[in-house]
């Protein structure tokens, strides 16, 4: 990237937030503090109001007046590819207001531009096996975003899937993370006493309520983020497989959470990445003696038991 261009684009960043640090600049266009400095006083020498607060970073005059964000043809098709995805990873709601943002992009496309988008538009599909998308009007996604940003308490009904049974709680959300095909926020519930993980899709009423919290990111919230993330472990996963039968794998090997494949004389080294090393097992199973398992040494075990407990089911019956 030129300098003129870096320097519009220095001038889009600092529309983005209210305060933007120097070391932000220089992480994104991959260049040292001392050129963040002096494009920054080439902007300022070429009118631009730019303000600075020591520590913090710099800011836009607040009647400073720009003109519209001009996308590029590859910065509309990135957004739009993004927007294929939508429907599946959140709700209407949150759909919605992606589409309406997308239309606004749209409107200051030169027209050239528009027609490549829309040929991009209805070429490019996704499958899922998912038969709707949204699955639901709301998840609430909005709801807890606000709340989150205004540090409100949600008052929520959440259907516990280990009980079966609806609880109320009153929550005081720290964050939202999607994870195995699923948005979960991240809360202290006063109801516990501690922090809780809830699966958006179980909470079945939400209202974001008048009052005001003040938690801060402390030691217990990072003591239960290391008990969730052993909780949530995944486990490398070394396969030796018959070539042939891997190559009949096809898109089943994607679900397991496959990486990366390397010949292997008449075999195939197939590596996955899995948090699930019992059900990991089972699939094994099913490819009998055309697969040797690498590592771990914990999968092997697993399938000697889910083998075990076959033949003695099995293996003492007459034909």
């Amino acid at each position: 990237m030129n300098r003129i261009d870096r320097l519009q684009a220095i001038l889009t960043q600092l529309q983005t937030k209210k305060v933007v640090k120097a070391q932000e600049i220089a992480s994104r266009f991959a260049i040292s503090l001392r050129t963040v400095y002096r494009d920054i006083r080439a902007l300022e020498e070429g009118g631009v109001p730019i303000g600075a607060e020591a520590g913090l970073g710099y800011f836009l005059d607040d009647d400073y007046a720009l003109p519209p964000i001009m996308f590029t043809t590859e910065e509309a098709s990135a957004i739009l590819m993004a927007g294929k995805l939508i429907p599946y990873i959140s709700d209407k709601d949150v759909d919605h207001a992606f589409q309406d943002a997308l239309y606004k992009i749209k409107s200051v496309m030169k027209s050239e531009d528009k027609e490549i988008l829309e040929k991009l538009d209805n070429s490019v599909k996704v499958f899922t096996g998912i038969t709707e998308a949204p699955k639901k009007d709301s998840i609430y996604l909005q709801d807890i975003q606000r709340a989150l940003v205004q540090s409100k308490v949600l008052q929520l009904g959440y259907f516990a899937h280990y009980k079966q049974e609806l609880t109320l709680r009153e929550v005081e959300p720290i964050g939202l993370v999607f994870y195995a095909l699923n948005w979960h926020l991240i809360a202290y519930c006063r109801l516990r006493g501690d922090y809780r993980d809830f699966r958006l899709d179980r909470i079945k009423e939400l209202e974001v309520s008048n009052e005001s919290y003040d938690r801060k990111l402390d030691k217990d919230f990072e003591e239960y983020l290391k008990r969730e993330k052993e909780q949530h472990q995944y486990f490398e996963i070394e396969l030796k497989v018959n070539k042939q039968l891997a190559l009949g794998l096809h898109e089943s090997k994607y679900w397991y959470g496959f990486l990366s494949e390397q010949e292997n004389g008449d075999n195939i080294n197939m590596k996955f990445l899995n948090p699930d090393l019992n059900g990991f097992a089972r699939w094994v199973l099913t490819m009998t003696d055309k697969v040797e398992i690498v590592s771990p040494v914990k999968l092997k075990s697993m399938l000697q038991v889910l083998v075990q407990q076959l033949y003695d089911k099995y293996g003492s019956e007459k034909a």
